[in-house]
């Protein structure tokens, strides 16, 4: 269930490194569900125990900062360089997009508190449906995501705005401004 490390995100191109967060939010959605699977069999086995502590620090941080970084950093760049047409199809897209972000961390609460007991060595089964409506709102979410807001956030946004989202989505991480 494990990978090797990545590579460190490139903060002086903002999109691309929050279309990366997203393929790793893919990933962990994914070790996730072969976690799932793997207890049926193993139950709350070392490299169970493993996943689960994975999993929670991945999306107790990283996840956390990737939200932050659109709803503190890109969207409100993006509603300051709206024209008056795009304004009001802009502002119900940041609306759904942070309704999104509260549904995954409600989600994600019930979640994390079983990852906890299992990565504390506890039996405690996951549960498949709650496992299943996390994944399939971080699935959907980024669709919209990678379909919509970052297309338009590429044709509004400038290049001193990019950097700034750049430079604070680094600083959010504790590393240098790009």
């Amino acid at each position: 269930m494990s990978e090797f490390p990545r590579a460190a995100p490139d903060f002086s191109k903002p999109i691309e490194a929050l279309k990366a967060c997203h393929e790793r939010i893919r990933r962990e959605c994914d070790t996730l569900r072969k976690l799932l699977d793997h207890m049926k069999g193993n139950g709350c086995d070392s490299e169970a125990r493993t996943a689960a502590a994975s999993i929670m620090r991945y999306f107790d941080t990283a996840a956390r900062h990737h939200h932050a970084d659109e709803e503190d950093d890109l969207l409100p760049r993006m509603m300051s360089a709206a024209t008056m047409g795009r304004g009001s199809k802009l502002t119900r897209m940041i609306a759904d997009i942070a309704n999104e972000h509260r549904a995954m961390d409600r989600e994600w609460t019930d979640l994390r508190a079983m990852l906890q007991e299992i990565s504390a060595g506890e039996a405690t089964p996951l549960d498949p449906l709650l496992v299943d409506r996390f994944v399939k709102l971080y699935h959907s979410h980024i669709a919209v995501e990678e379909a919509s807001v970052y297309p338009l956030a590429e044709m509004l946004l400038s290049r001193d705005d990019l950097r700034e989202i750049g430079a604070s989505m680094a600083e959010r991480r504790g590393g240098p401004r790009c």
